[in-house]
């Protein structure tokens, strides 16, 4: 496993990103589709007027933070291309935070390798940074809120936190599990977090009585009986919801967010990400960049997981591959080709909807559940026998 030692996975994920912003370059220049992502060219301009002296928000569709225009001024005099090296850098960054988190945790290294593979060699991650949108910024802000919270570092977490929802409003739903992740049962004020690792988690025989088997029950039948009346209602909004219909419409992803969170919070990392599964599924829009808002904590769950890859896993993937697929098809027909497939198109929704639930439950019923941190119990009963 030599080969797959990180500094070489880090190398040859940065060279590749190279070669693909170089390509990306030739490919805006002599061919009719580009290939750089067209907030790029917002960003770029929203980060010259403010170069200038001018406000970012004088720039038309320009919504996003300051500081993204701040961090892409070189733009304007050092090359076009500097945004995306500075997005795929981050794309990098992320790759080597999910190493340092899963060692943290004392995962194998083995282990490691092929979870941070999953980033590194992902195709929506490698095109979303080397195309230019700043997504990779956000996740490795994510990852690294999770390293200073297993080291104890509240107020430092708390600052980042605050950054990222800055950045990107999205992470505002992570607030909560955060908050219990707090809890002094599990992480005292006083002395630094006691992390629960890897190969004790995986030493424990599986017991019948599962506390989270009833929760489990409960989120499965709220998604899979409902699931299509959620397809309804997202699909439906924009051409006949008054405006307090549109915000009950928000009610299933806020019953999915409340029932996930309280099941899973002490698990973080597996928390987070079921969170932003549910969060981006059952969202009203959806883009292929909101797919990277999962795909940088799917790494952190993988070792946890009893999945088998040549069975349940290459399933779930040619599962969603295929309905993906078939709801971008007629995206490009609507967009692209200004055909009348909104039918089509919603009924694509509906099956891809349905795809990710029911990817979704069996990545929960596979997952092998562990908090982060060992609970105090461990350290008082230790004490009170050293008393004894």
């Amino acid at each position: 496993m030599a080969y797959l030692n990180i500094q070489s996975l880090l190398l040859f994920s940065a060279i590749f990103r190279v070669i693909l912003i170089v390509y990306g370059e030739w490919q805006d220049a002599h061919m009719e589709v580009r290939y750089t992502d067209v907030d790029y060219l917002v960003f770029s301009d929203a980060a010259a007027l403010m170069a200038s002296g001018d406000s970012p928000y004088k720039r038309t569709t320009y919504r996003y933070s300051p500081l993204l225009a701040f961090l892409l001024i070189p733009n304007s005099f050092i090359h076009g291309a500097w945004g995306k090296f500075l997005f795929s850098s981050s794309d990098i960054l992320v790759g080597y935070l999910i190493y340092y988190i899963l060692k943290l945790r004392k995962v194998p290294e083995n282990l490691c390798s092929y979870s941070v593979m999953t980033w590194l060699f992902n195709p929506f991650t490698f095109t979303i940074g080397t195309r230019g949108n700043c997504e990779p910024i956000v996740c490795a802000l994510i990852l690294w809120i999770i390293i200073c919270l297993m080291k104890g570092n509240v107020l430092q977490s708390a600052f980042w936190y605050g950054l990222v929802v800055h950045f990107r409003i999205y992470p505002i739903i992570y607030s909560i599990p955060i908050i219990l992740v707090l809890d002094p049962t599990f992480f005292p004020s006083d002395q630094k977090p006691v992390l629960r690792n890897w190969s004790v988690v995986h030493g424990e025989r599986p017991k019948d009585g599962n506390g989270c088997s009833t929760l489990h029950n409960l989120f499965r039948n709220i998604l899979t009986r409902n699931r299509l009346i959620f397809g309804l209602v997202s699909g439906l909004v924009f051409l006949f919801c008054t405006v307090v219909e549109k915000l009950i419409s928000f009610l299933p992803q806020f019953l999915v967010q409340l029932v996930l969170i309280f099941s899973f919070a002490q698990d973080l990392p597996f928390c987070l990400f079921v969170q932003t599964v549910a969060f981006v599924v059952f969202n009203k829009v959806i883009t292929a960049q909101y797919f990277v808002w999962f795909f940088c904590l799917l790494p952190l769950i993988l070792p946890w997981s009893k999945m088998k890859l040549r069975r349940d896993g290459l399933s779930c993937i040619l599962l969603w591959i295929g309905a993906l697929t078939h709801w971008l098809m007629w995206g490009y027909l609507l967009e692209f080709k200004g055909k009348n497939v909104f039918l089509q198109l919603w009924v694509a929704s509906l099956l891809f909807l349905a795809a990710n639930v029911f990817i979704l439950v069996k990545i929960i019923l596979h997952h092998k559940h562990a908090s982060v941190f060992k609970a105090l119990e461990y350290a008082n009963s230790n004490n009170v026998a050293k008393l004894e």
